[in-house]
């Protein structure tokens, strides 16, 4: 059971929560703070204090003042109007995540809606009910308003959701669910929506995949070194110690976790006195990306602990204050260089494989490793295929965050499109499985023609390979290989068996 009380949501919860269905509580003070604000904004209603979003419009329409009727009835309208996404469901994972956060966000008592509005979107976590989410639509400012408002619909009896691996009309997997429907009263609905809460939790479950990518990126730099009678000298951490970056002391550290015990470290073995760049530089590419994932998970941690609202209600100053504390810029804009990292690291990964198939650069392994060169091509068309993804991966690495198009009758003439930075994040780590998957296969492929003792991390990491791949002996057609060996990175397998061999890579 995880406990949301504004504070204490770090990246690994919301995984627990959103990936694998953990059950979560509201910490009863967080309740109590929901309760109190409740009053306070009831109070202000009904002196007649003019709001936005609770007794305006919103956008354009914020200086247009409703009556108590309108009042009432405008929450429907503003959910309506707003859930206006577009493309095909959201996963399951982003949307609890998603809501996740939004509980999070209500346990300040900042936001004014009603106790069981929360509560609603916390048995909805607990008994399984996904609201379905269209993939498109949010602009990442005054938040993920087209995705939220689809949740949002459920808490008025409407909509679709996911119940049981069945979609079905709202009120059905509600009903079936056994929640009661709490409807939406005054500020219930923008309270629901206004936050970027569905991009922070995306990228929350991209920060946590990435870590465990980045790991198995220094396995597979670490097995392509043994391939390739690698200088070991640049991995050295003192020398990674005395520039001072803590990413790249990490990286080569957990990459020589991974070489220890090999004939490689013995001086057995003739190496050249410096190597090309892809190979003698990885502690400082893939360094520079620990560094800014750290730093991304740090901005992704304070928004999912943060008050992402407007307005937003102090109690103990009896004050509202409207602002952009909706705006995903603090997100979007370090998950953009994230994204643009991973691709940094796959184009090494790729120019190590051009290495392990090259003969002129390869150490004096067989030409593309096949020993049938000529008759067989052997791994020459994968590097194609690491090719094709990698400028995939290119060509979405163009920051989002700077794309900004106003919206609104220029009301809203600046968001931070993190929405479009966390879907171009999924695909560029989709394609990173692939590459490293290539490399890991064709380091494999390379051990295979070597005769010395290797590394435990490594021989452990090529045990795992061949479990799933077997050694290229003729020529097959590839494309079942490289999708069994994407997925076995998207699994994990390989760091999980790595670690418990060679012990953790952190």
């Amino acid at each position: 059971m995880i406990v949301l009380d504004g504070s204490q949501l770090t990246i690994e919860k919301l995984v627990k929560i959103a990936r694998y269905s953990e059950k979560v509580e509201l910490h009863p003070d967080a309740l109590e703070r929901i309760r109190k604000c409740r009053t306070m904004l009831e109070e202000k209603i009904q002196q007649g204090e003019i709001m936005y979003g609770v007794n305006t419009g919103i956008g354009e329409f914020s200086e247009i003042a409703l009556t108590d009727k309108q009042t009432g009835e405008f929450q429907k309208y503003l959910i309506y109007n707003h859930a206006a996404g577009i493309g095909e469901p959201a996963p399951a994972e982003h949307v609890r995540g998603a809501m996740a956060s939004r509980i999070n966000v209500h346990a300040h008592g900042r936001s004014g809606c009603r106790p069981e509005i929360t509560m609603t979107m916390v048995e909805m976590l607990n008994k399984g009910v996904t609201p379905v989410v269209c993939k498109k639509g949010s602009v990442g400012a005054c938040g993920d308003l087209a995705p939220m408002s689809q949740i949002a619909l459920l808490l008025m009896g409407e909509g679709e959701a996911f119940y049981k691996e069945e979609r079905m009309p709202g009120n059905v997997a509600m009903e079936r669910a056994g929640i009661p429907i709490p409807g939406l009263k005054a500020r219930d609905g923008l309270a629901s929506i206004n936050g970027s809460n569905l991009l922070t939790a995306m990228s929350a479950l991209h920060l946590y995949d990435i870590n465990r990518w980045l790991k198995q990126a220094e396995i597979a730099c670490a097995s392509s070194l043994e391939a390739l009678l690698a200088n070991m000298k640049p991995y050295d951490v003192r020398l990674h110690k005395e520039r001072g970056f803590p990413g790249a002391v990490r990286s080569a550290k957990a990459i020589m976790k991974c070489i220890e015990g090999s004939d490689l470290l013995s001086g057995k073995i003739k190496t050249k006195v410096q190597d090309a760049y892809s190979m003698r530089s990885t502690p400082q590419v893939i360094g520079a990306a620990h560094d800014l994932v750290n730093y991304a998970k740090k901005q992704v941690e304070t928004e999912l602990n943060g008050v992402g609202d407007n307005p937003v209600f102090f109690m103990e100053d009896n004050l509202t204050l409207t602002g952009a504390n909706f705006q995903g810029t603090p997100v979007s804009l370090p998950m953009d260089a994230v994204g643009a990292s991973v691709t940094m690291v796959c184009v090494l990964s790729e120019r190590r494989l051009n290495r392990l198939t090259n003969p002129a650069l390869n150490a004096g392994l067989p030409a593309f490793l096949t020993k049938g060169a000529g008759m067989f091509s052997g791994m020459m068309l994968s590097q194609y295929t690491a090719d094709t993804l990698i400028v995939e991966q290119r060509i979405l690495s163009a920051p989002a965050s700077i794309m900004s198009i106003p919206a609104a009758a220029d009301q809203e003439d600046f968001v931070s499109m993190g929405m479009n930075t966390a879907l171009k994040n999924a695909q560029i780590l989709d394609n990173a499985y692939g590459v490293l998957g290539i490399e890991l296969m064709a380091a494999a492929q390379a051990l295979d023609f070597r005769n010395f003792k290797n590394g435990k991390g490594v021989s452990t990491a090529r045990k795992v390979v061949r479990k799933h791949v077997e050694h290229l002996e003729e020529d097959r057609p590839l494309h079942v290989d490289h999708n069994k060996m994407k997925e076995l990175v998207k699994s994990c397998e390989i760091l999980e068996e790595v670690e418990a061999a060679a012990g953790s890579l952190e």
